[in-house]
Order: C-alpha cells, then sequence, then structure tokens
C-alpha cells in the first residue's frame, strides 16, 4: 500500500503543478487514482526551499494515491517547478514508506 501511495503522489503533484501553472488542457483530470484537484492540496508541502508540513487534507490525499504510478513522474517535477527531493520526502512527512525503487 505505502508503495502505491508514493507513485500517486509523484504524478499527483507533477499534474497539479500544471494546472497551478495554467497548463490546465494537456493535464489529465486524475492520476495515480486521484484527482489532480486534490494533488493540489499538497502542493504548498512540496514546493520552494524550505516547504511547510504538510496539512492532514494533503496525507490523505497521499494515502490514496498509487506512489509506485507517481514515481514513474518524477522526473517530471522539476518541468513544473516541484523540486523532486520535496516531492519524495513527502510521504514520509506523512508516515507512509517511499517504494525502494522511487527513491533513485
Amino acid at each position: 500500500m505505502a508503495k502505491q501511495i508514493t507513485n500517486t503522489l509523484v504524478l499527483i503533484l507533477a499534474l497539479a503543478a500544471a494546472v497551478v501553472n495554467g497548463d490546465v488542457a494537456t493535464a489529465p483530470s486524475t492520476i495515480c487514482n486521484v484527482k489532480v484537484a486534490e494533488l493540489a492540496e499538497c502542493l504548498p508541502a512540496i514546493t520552494g526551499e524550505l516547504p511547510p508540513r504538510p496539512t492532514s487534507k494533503c496525507c490523505s490525499v497521499v494515502r490514496k494515491t498509487n506512489l509506485r504510478c507517481l514515481c514513474k513522474y518524477k522526473s517530471e517535477f522539476a518541468k513544473f517547478g516541484v523540486d523532486p527531493k520535496n516531492a519524495l520526502a513527502l510521504p514520509k512527512k506523512c508516515k507512509l514508506k517511499l517504494p525502494k525503487d522511487c527513491k533513485k
């Protein structure tokens, strides 16, 4: 389950960033089992040099995300202004384990 959550989170964050940056036309409405609009809840927790801790709403989204799926998108984060290190740290901050293959 933790692996599923990590992958979903990565994809969701990338899509949410696309929506926030105005690239709505190319962004799907659902990524890794989570609606992109829900992923936007986690944007504050993954942007900037010292992002704040994720909110309980953000962690709820992360818990239902397919993290293994989301990990496939980690190379895309920077394109959307998201620091991959911040995004990959989010599951742990929500008391979840990131899939080992996602950490590479």
